[in-house]
């Protein structure tokens, strides 16, 4: 992909060097390149993994169990987010957590590609451990080339890196999925780590081009934080390892005995934070009343996400076992279905942005809470399409690829209504006290939703069957008409926020 790489003059104080990244400060180009490769090797693997999991080359799992893997892992990534961020804003500084993360993730695609399903394991905590470390740091980092919030080009910046997600997600399944599918699982994995490389190596030779403020540690622990987090660390470390000891040379150890207690800590992990952040008697009414109608907004993402996620396992799965995957003849690999949602993300973003401004000029511009509650509306109705594939499927015969693109394309929708605006949200409803950890928050909605995915699969409930594929989409669109019913509520609660 061309840089347009330009000269040109930049404001006497603006971090980045004389040339400029689409007219913006010339470490975003970096930013910009290792967020695309990173992503490349996240959604490629990611694209794998359910069908790796149930595949006879693979490790031969049951769906139930692979969408449980899969859940997991997911919302083990979002839920690392908020301590990686904590990490980056303690210990490292975000350059260098930055730079460790993209090595950890390396290695981690590494480990998975060995061809052994206990070291498949460890690649995927490595890979989940190493993401939560990237995902809060490299955005503060965009974040550090502006001079402050009010640069008119901040914005912009933030698109552009959006992009670069995008790009290495739309064309991470075409290429990892194929040869995966095609060639070799584990070669596959190892094309993941080459990304990451690349990712990597860009980062490194272009780190000269980032502020300086982002080497810089914003609030270091004291030596007593230092030695009290290493030792609670240690002791709930030595716990684990006891425990899991145990539980191994007992010969009771099973997979659930990693998968229950890490789907229950990704529900009731967010539950702790909010309950902490509302019960914290130094917010003022006004803040407590906002963080009211914030957990609205946090429960309703959860169940969005709950159900948008199923997109890369259930959805997955059932393509992989019960769609004809071609187009007028011609057959293409299950992954490609992964690559819908990035490219539609491309194509429609500006166009969702364009319509809003559009109607924001007329004084028509929907609410906040209506465009949430379209948002749930919406991914409900991409499981009522869901009912066709499957009833077609219970017949006997195999649902058109069409069937899913439509599906993905509904719910990539309501990923532009719900998504940016929860962003928006989270920072404008986020107590002063909290302001930096509110993204993180966000992010727990995610991991909220994919641990609740992963708990029905443990209890064995089959995500591909009618009834409860109606009801997940029922539960959606319930949601989001209580929502729009309750608005009135609910704006009273937000205060001066719109």
């Amino acid at each position: 992909m061309a840089s347009s790489l330009t000269k040109d003059s930049v404001t006497p104080g603006t971090p980045g060097s004389e040339k400029t990244f689409f007219g913006h400060p010339r470490g975003l180009a970096t930013l910009f390149m290792t967020e695309m490769w990173e992503r490349f090797s996240y959604y490629g693997m990611r694209a794998l993994l359910p069908l790796y999991l149930v595949a006879d080359g693979g490790l031969n799992l049951n769906a139930a169990t692979a969408t449980a893997i899969y859940s997991v892992y997911v919302s083990l990534v979002y839920l690392l987010a908020m301590p990686g961020g904590w990490f980056g804003d303690r210990v490292w500084g975000p350059r260098k957590t930055v730079a460790v993360a993209g090595a950890v993730i390396m290695l981690g695609h590494l480990t998975l590609a060995l061809p052994a399903s206990g070291t498949f394991y460890a690649g995927l905590g490595l890979v989940a451990l190493g993401s939560g470390l990237l995902k809060a740091n490299i955005s503060t980092m965009v974040g550090h080339l502006y001079d402050g919030p009010d640069d008119p080009r901040r914005d912009g910046g933030f698109t552009v890196f959006y992009m670069g997600i995008n790009l290495g997600a739309f064309a991470a399944p075409l290429v990892i999925g194929t040869v995966g599918e095609n060639v070799n699982w584990h070669l596959g994995f190892a094309l993941a780590a080459l990304g990451m490389a690349l990712g990597l190596v860009q980062f490194l030779l272009g780190s000269r081009h980032l502020a300086d403020r982002s080497s810089v540690v914003p609030k270091p622990l004291s030596d007593a934080e230092k030695s009290g987090t290493l030792r609670k660390a240690a002791i709930w470390a030595g716990i684990a390892v006891v425990f899991y000891a145990v539980v191994g040379f007992s010969g009771a150890y099973t997979l659930n005995w990693i998968l229950v207690p890490l789907t229950l800590l990704g529900v009731i992990i967010p539950v702790m934070v909010l309950v902490n952040i509302k019960r914290d008697k130094e917010l003022d009414r006004a803040e407590q009343s906002k963080m009211s109608a914030y957990i609205w907004f946090f429960v309703a993402a959860a169940v969005f996400w709950m159900i948008y996620d199923q997109g890369g396992s259930t959805l997955s799965i059932f393509a992989d076992s019960s769609a004809d995957n071609s187009v007028l003849g011609w057959e293409f690999p299950v992954s490609w279905y992964q690559s819908v949602n990035p490219v539609l993300i491309m194509a429609l973003a500006p166009v969702f942005a364009w319509f809003w401004l559009a109607l924001n000029r007329r004084g028509k511009e929907p609410s906040t809470i209506v465009k949430f509650a379209s948002g749930l509306v919406l991914v409900g109705a991409s499981f009522f399409l869901f009912l066709a594939p499957l009833s077609i499927a219970e017949g006997g015969q195999k649902a058109a690829a069409l069937w899913l693109v439509a599906i993905y394309f509904t719910q990539t929708v309501g990923e532009l209504l719900l998504s940016p605006v929860g962003l928006s949200v989270t920072t404008k409803m986020a107590p002063a006290k909290y302001a930096s950890q509110m993204m993180g928050v966000w992010f727990l909605a995610v991991t909220a939703g994919d641990a609740t995915t992963g708990l029905l699969s443990i209890a064995g409930v089959d995500l591909d069957k009618t009834g409860i594929v109606a009801m997940e989409a029922t539960l959606a669109v319930v949601a989001g008409i209580a929502i729009w019913m309750y608005r009135g509520k609910v704006k009273g609660l937000m205060g001066s926020v719109r």
